[in-house]
């Protein structure tokens, strides 16, 4: 086989080895696609032509300015096009792009800022107080560029050069900065931080290709979707959708607020036929009022990750007119790296069965190289659809590691995988289901209580909006479940109907002992902050 070898000469050269990158979409869209609408929001309304060139602007704006090869800069901005031009413009001159959450209180930004070390922050007008605060307390403040929204009434403060007039000093052909090297830094996103500082965590820009490709394949996309941005672009780069849309001439409709409203109108009148959520917004779609639904008359393909959406929710949405396909992912593995892949011998399971089947979280997507369950000694749990273990991957789509901390960035990648910190099992297809994150289990009397699990019956009765489950300490069974719910509007349920309604499906351990009434806590994506649940049940009678 010695012939085969690199040692003929045969190897890299110009001609025959390019680094991959997700900037190389653009690149070929405004040739491909000048004149095809590419960023719509509002009146802004953009084809591949103007796109590229506004995001050429923004790279020779951000290059005269000082921004040197591996600087970071940072944006506070919703889901808007400046947000998006940031996600080519950044890169384009060397740079990496910081998004930074908009829903983060001063302290966690001011360390953001700091860690990462950001030139310039490109700020909405919005959370212009907040980017001027976290700035002044840094060492060397960046520049901060301001972001108006006059259509969302947010005009200019005057109080920084503004978005527009920083690009209009750019060239509009400056010669993109394509990394010689696809392991090059792309883009930076901090994790969480439920617990403790935030991580940094680093993209490169093979992996950010590679899910591009992956997610194309997956997701069974054609020539020029309509992608909704309903997953906000600081999110894991809106789980790297953005950079996708130019390899298939696509179009990308910004959505600042989500609300049911918006997300009807935008599928009805803009013709919308894509979009990734969290559960949360499947449950808005399904429980909004008819005053607030636009008639469409074609399937919207969505992708749902999070957490596992509810069986209730699932077998509602789809007659409504939505395709979902569940998926699952982390900061760490830039979005979404496992699909529930549909099968043809599911196509006669109906209702509540075929809505149980959509929730799992399925198998790799095709870039990556290997996704499994493990127990703790590191050896594959049995495919019994019962025996838990933790899910564990490896592939091109995984993080460097964490920006300035190789003692997490190793702990994290130890015995050659990455590890997710949630608990699953594996069905004898080998499909993964999630059975919660390690942290979310309840042991209750040394009987391990899948919060999951209960959150999904109590989200089966027609009163409920949504339910969160977390453990209680207990003096006698250790921990016991405690459910905290919303219910719908004009709902009358009380919290000893929902308990007994839980006991018809679940053991009587698994049962919530109390139920609480109150709006969930959120993120900026939708999830429950269970950590703030778990503080409140731990301080309730």
């Amino acid at each position: 086989m010695g012939w085969m070898t690199d040692e003929t000469g045969l190897g890299k050269c110009a001609a025959n080895f390019v680094a991959l990158t997700p900037l190389s979409h653009l690149r070929r869209a405004a040739l491909v696609f000048p004149d095809h609408p590419a960023v719509i929001y509002g009146g802004h309304r953009k084809s591949y032509g103007e796109y590229y060139a506004r995001c050429s602007r923004l790279a020779s704006a951000l290059s005269q300015k000082g921004v040197m090869p591996g600087d970071v800069v940072a944006t506070l901005i919703p889901n808007l096009p400046a947000q998006a031009e940031a996600h080519f413009g950044v890169p384009a001159c060397g740079a990496v792009l910081n998004t930074i959450n908009t829903r983060l209180d001063l302290d966690t930004v001011s360390y953001i800022l700091g860690h990462g070390e950001a030139k310039i922050v490109l700020v909405d007008t919005q959370f212009l107080e907040l980017a001027e605060e976290a700035a002044d307390a840094q060492e060397t403040p960046p520049l901060l560029i301001e972001v108006p929204d006059p259509h969302a009434g947010y005009p200019a403060s005057g109080r920084h050069p503004t978005y527009e007039d920083f690009l209009a000093v750019g060239d509009p052909d400056f010669d993109w900065m394509m990394p010689e090297d696809e392991w090059e830094s792309l883009a930076l996103n901090y994790t969480s931080g439920t617990t403790g500082r935030p991580k940094g965590v680093v993209y490169h820009h093979r992996g950010a290709y590679l899910m591009t490709m992956g997610t194309v394949v997956s997701w069974r996309m054609v020539m020029h979707p309509i992608y909704l941005t309903i997953v906000p672009l600081f999110h894991c780069n809106g789980w790297n959708h953005t950079w996708m849309m130019p390899m298939l001439g696509g179009t990308l409709v910004c959505c600042r607020d989500i609300t049911a409203e918006n997300i009807f109108n935008a599928i009805a009148y803009e013709g919308v036929t894509h979009f990734g959520a969290a559960p949360i917004v499947l449950n808005t779609l399904v429980n909004a009022p008819e005053e607030e639904r636009t008639p469409f008359d074609h399937t919207v393909e969505v992708f749902t990750a999070g957490a596992p959406p509810a069986p209730a929710t699932l077998a509602k949405i789809e007659p409504m007119g939505f395709n979902v396909t569940q998926v699952y992912g982390l900061t760490e593995t830039y979005g979404h790296v496992t699909e529930c892949l549909w099968k043809s011998d599911w196509e006669e399971t109906a209702g509540t069965a075929r809505a149980a089947i959509k929730a799992r979280q399925g198998v790799a997507f095709p870039m990556m190289e290997h996704i499994t369950v493990l127990d703790e000694e590191m050896v594959q749990v049995p495919m019994d659809g019962k025996t838990q273990g933790e899910i564990v991957m490896r592939g091109n789509s995984v993080m460097k590691g964490y920006l300035k901390n190789p003692e997490a960035t190793a702990e994290s990648f130890r015995a050659g995988y990455f590890h997710s910190g949630d608990i699953a099992l594996q069905h004898p297809d080998s499909y993964i289901q999630i059975a919660d994150r390690a942290k979310d289990i309840i042991i209750s009397g040394g009987e391990n209580i899948s919060s999951v699990e209960v959150e999904g019956v109590l989200m089966g009765h027609p009163d409920v909006l949504l339910a969160a489950v977390v453990a209680k300490p207990d003096e006698k069974w250790g921990e016991i479940p405690y459910a905290f719910v919303e219910l719908k509007d004009g709902a009358t349920a009380d919290a000893p109907e929902l308990i007994a309604f839980s006991r018809q499906t679940l053991a009587g351990f698994k049962a919530p002992k109390q139920v609480v009434f109150q709006e969930l806590p959120k993120t900026s994506t939708g999830k429950i902050q269970k950590f703030e649940l778990r503080k409140r049940a731990a301080n309730l009678d």
